[in-house]
């Protein structure tokens, strides 16, 4: 939101911030609650139960990292919106408006390389017998580096100076406006057109092609193995264990339609109505800035998606997480518990 032009009056200004506002407020409330809880519950099993898997387990612990992070940041975002007032400051506000965008690609690179380790591990099974955590966790640390790099020029490119004209329409103190309000600093077109392509390019087209890719061979792969099948024996269990990898890379492609094409489709869309490009009509550019609010938000539904792709298409969580290995898990810690403080108990005796 900007200036007023001749598509633009104030009154109109006035009910598309109203609408923004509403929409951010609704969807963030519904996402925070099972968000929180499928995230958090999500690190624990990765942490007591799967910490020996051979899967692509590293991956899904920084995909939950990620999606925790985005969620945790979400009451201050609902606060803004349904008070129209940013008390905090501007260093955090700058800093949840980062996190959105470093939870969105990092989410997009953790899915990337969910995707290439399970096709992978159908493809060149024994090439991929051997947890490989240190190069696992290499290429998460080198993950979080690139990706906060590049959505740096996100917050750079918003102005934090105060601007009497843009109070005087807003009705806002510049220093109580955050997110959508913050102003934007002047581009030129070339340098605005290679921001944008780079973005729709690196961190969304080609992640979605390798997604892609990979769910064509894993289930060609799993075509092939069923047209011999009567040929050729196959190990017990290889079969399924390809299904569930067809599953969670299918899952993975299904996060990114759902959560990352919307947003991807209407961001180059509002860039141009945000422009007053001469070419794009009144009424196009309504639309964009009616229907961005809602792929902004269905960009952050996959932290509440991402732990149901954990539960459906991992056997071990799902296993795990039944009521009945849940019990005899505590049971075990209580166990555990009170044989340490009988151990610590015995060597503070006198002898």
């Amino acid at each position: 939101m900007g200036e007023i032009d001749s598509c633009q009056n104030v009154t109109d200004f006035d009910a598309l911030k109203r609408y923004e506002h509403q929409t951010y407020a609704i969807i963030y409330s519904i996402i925070l609650l099972p968000g929180l809880i499928g995230n958090v519950l999500a690190l624990w099993v990765f942490h007591v139960y799967v910490k020996e898997t051979k899967k692509a387990v590293i991956f899904m612990i920084n995909l939950a990292v990620a999606d925790l992070l985005q969620v945790l940041s979400l009451p201050l975002r609902i606060y803004y919106y349904l008070n129209d007032s940013w008390p905090f400051g501007r260093g955090l506000c700058m800093f949840c408006f980062y996190l959105k965008y470093v939870n969105m690609y990092a989410s997009i690179f953790f899915l990337v390389c969910i995707s290439v380790r399970r096709c992978m591990m159908v493809l060149h099974p024994l090439q991929y017998t051997s947890c490989r955590r240190r190069m696992d966790r290499t290429l998460c640390a080198a993950g979080w580096l690139f990706v906060c790099l590049c959505c740096l020029p996100f917050p750079l490119l918003r102005n934090s100076s105060s601007d009497k004209s843009e109070k005087a329409v807003n009705g806002l103190d510049p220093s109580e406006r955050c997110f959508a309000e913050l102003p934007v600093r002047n581009l030129s077109a070339v340098a605005g057109l290679s921001l944008m392509v780079g973005a729709e390019l690196f961190g969304f087209l080609v992640p979605l092609g390798v997604v892609g890719t990979c769910t064509l061979l894993t289930a060609g792969n799993l075509r092939q193995d069923g047209g011999r099948g009567r040929r050729v024996r196959v190990p017990a269990g290889d079969g399924g264990e390809k299904r569930r990898a067809l599953r969670m890379v299918l899952s993975c492609a299904g996060v990114f339609l759902l959560c990352f094409l919307p947003y991807h489709v209407t961001f180059p869309l509002h860039y141009v109505a945000k422009a007053r490009w001469p070419s794009a009509g009144c009424g196009f550019r309504h639309a964009v800035l009616r229907c961005h609010p809602v792929t902004l938000c269905l960009a952050s539904l996959n932290c509440c998606l991402d732990p149901v792709m954990y539960y459906f298409t991992t056997e071990e969580f799902r296993r795990r997480l039944s009521r009945p290995e849940i019990s005899e898990t505590l049971q075990l810690q209580r166990r555990l518990s009170c044989i340490t403080t009988e151990d610590k108990a015995l060597t503070s005796e006198p002898h």
